[in-house]
């Protein structure tokens, strides 16, 4: 059997033309939107969803262009826009029943999560970041030899063709090696999940290739136009790090209160993977969170 989120029922919603989204949804009562990082799907949150399903309706994606979703042909990937995908996210749960909702992300689920909060601040509730920056500040630190860590982000940056060859030409491989390196504990990702995420994977190269295109184009235009005319997050943020800002030279909570008026920035001693190393911390968090 496939792995799966004890509990959750799987759907699939249509939420934009030609484009639906497969997910899990699970619980019942005030609804929160859990989107998964990469290179990875909806799965990472099956310990963390299962127990806010306990009173939570609990809404788990897979983004567009990742998993069992959709993912329309867009080299250049404007399609991959986290505002478009922020919309996607806004469309599914109005699909559910949901206007406002709560919305936890990692990774790159965390940069369509800040993106939903900046366009949809009548929306979302509240909301959570699990280990990444902003975009924006995100290419403004990677610099130097520190940058070598990011350097997935510059090959797929680059014009459409030579990056998905080369990561198709060994799929399993380049996706591994997140997978492996990212993790502190090497058994928070069991052998059916980690088959699970590298078939995903290696099925979606163009867009994900194409998601982290968009990442260093059109999302840079949108937080650059934020950034110029003030906009900031004015839900209650929680944000949750490793203890990387140091190691690479910047206060990650001082770039965080530039977008956030209501924060709360936690470091987390775990790998990258945290929904899946310390879900219990991750559930506290997101507790206290929807308490704010």
């Amino acid at each position: 059997m496939s792995p799966h989120i004890t509990g959750f029922t799987q759907r699939r919603i249509t939420v934009a033309d030609g484009v639906a989204l497969n997910v899990a949804v699970g619980g019942s009562g005030s609804p929160i939107v859990l989107l998964h990082g990469f290179p990875q799907t909806h799965l990472m949150w099956r310990h963390v969803a299962v127990d806010l399903a306990a009173d939570h309706t609990v809404i788990c994606p897979d983004l567009r262009g990742y998993g069992d979703s959709d993912k329309p042909a867009d080299p250049e990937g404007r399609a991959y826009a986290k505002r478009t995908m922020a919309a996607d996210v806004v469309a599914l749960a109005r699909q559910l029943g949901h206007e406002r909702f709560a919305l936890a992300g990692h990774d790159r689920g965390a940069l369509v999560a800040i993106r939903a909060g900046l366009d949809h601040p009548d929306v979302i509730t509240h909301l959570a970041s699990l280990d990444v920056l902003p975009t924006l500040d995100s290419w403004d630190v990677l610099h130097g030899r520190a940058a070598a860590v990011g350097f997935h982000l510059f090959l797929m940056a680059q014009p459409p063709g030579l990056p998905e060859k080369m990561i198709s030409g060994a799929a399993d491989a380049f996706f591994g090696h997140f997978l492996d390196l990212w993790a502190n504990d090497p058994n928070a990702i069991p052998a059916d999940v980690r088959a699970a995420y590298l078939k995903a994977s290696r099925e979606a190269v163009p867009s994900i290739v194409a998601d982290y295109r968009a990442t260093a184009t059109i999302d840079v235009e949108h937080d650059e136009a934020d950034r110029r005319d003030g906009r900031r997050l004015g839900m209650p943020v929680t944000v949750m790090q490793q203890d990387w800002g140091s190691a690479l030279g910047f206060d990650a909570a001082e770039r965080w209160r530039v977008w956030a008026r209501d924060l709360d920035h936690r470091t987390v001693s775990c790998g990258h993977f945290m929904a899946e190393e310390a879900p219990a911390e991750v559930v506290k968090a997101l507790r206290e969170l929807l308490a704010r």
